[in-house]
């Protein structure tokens, strides 16, 4: 350990934390993430705001937008659109959240793979990466393999990235360090999520997820965003305070 810290404008909100506020408030749910001190967000769902008004307030608050998800049938449905719409909210990331359960396979993930070059290329093209989100099953191992390891070994470096989520590779029985040292560079964003002792989700800091080990090796991950997420927050505005003081004091 030393005594770095995270940077001020790595430290971000992955905005499905937020939904309750946002469905009622866009804006102002902006302003306040601001003022608790939150640089960077990540958009998940739009709740009847089109991109242009997203990217107005989040600049009008202060937030730069960093990514945003946006589901795996858009690879096929519109993909321009979506590479458009994270252009015009100003993010460098656009986010593949999860794979279609029929596709939670051998096949299906190679099948996967093969959709992500594709639409990494085209990603790419426009000055934009693409990153797959994932969650505890995509760590399943059949006949020996894993099957998250399929897109990491299948997907040229240059068009696909990971936004990891700390808490669902843990839950899947990985070791968020093993990835970062195995496959350097591929995990630009992280979803800073911890695990309370009875494996639900805790705000961050107060469960069981060893942050600081884990962000000593963050450097090689290429990590460059740490966006604070909760899937399911007792108290929203409490959960997000919490998670910043913590993510802001942590020395690693």
């Amino acid at each position: 350990m030393s005594d770095r810290t995270i940077p001020a404008d790595g430290i971000g909100m992955h905005l499905y934390t937020m939904r309750e506020a946002l469905a009622a408030d866009y804006p102002g749910t902006l302003q306040r993430l601001a003022e608790i001190g939150y640089q960077t967000i990540g958009v998940s769902g739009r709740f009847g705001h089109s991109a242009e008004e997203i990217r107005s307030y989040a600049d009008a608050a202060g937030l730069k937008i960093v990514l945003e998800h946006v589901g795996y049938p858009r690879l096929t449905d519109n993909w321009e659109g979506a590479l458009a719409d994270v252009q015009t909210l100003g993010g460098q990331w656009i986010v593949v959240p999860s794979l279609p359960v029929e596709l939670r396979t051998l096949d299906g993930f190679r099948e996967a793979a093969r959709a992500f070059n594709t639409a990494g290329q085209l990603a790419k093209k426009e000055g934009l990466k693409l990153l797959f989100h994932n969650h505890g099953h995509d760590f399943d191992e059949v006949d020996g393999q894993v099957l998250f390891d399929i897109l990491l070994d299948e997907v040229d470096a240059d068009l696909l990235g990971f936004e990891l989520d700390l808490y669902w590779v843990v839950n899947g029985g990985k070791d968020p360090i093993d990835y970062f040292r195995d496959h350097p560079g591929r995990f630009p964003a992280l979803h800073v999520k911890d695990m309370a002792t009875d494996g639900s989700f805790a705000d961050v800091g107060t469960g069981t997820l060893d942050f600081a080990a884990i962000f000593a090796h963050a450097e090689s991950g290429g990590v460059q965003q740490w966006l604070v997420e909760h899937d399911a927050p007792t108290d929203q505005w409490e959960s997000a305070r919490t998670s910043y003081q913590a993510l802001a004091s942590i020395r690693y």
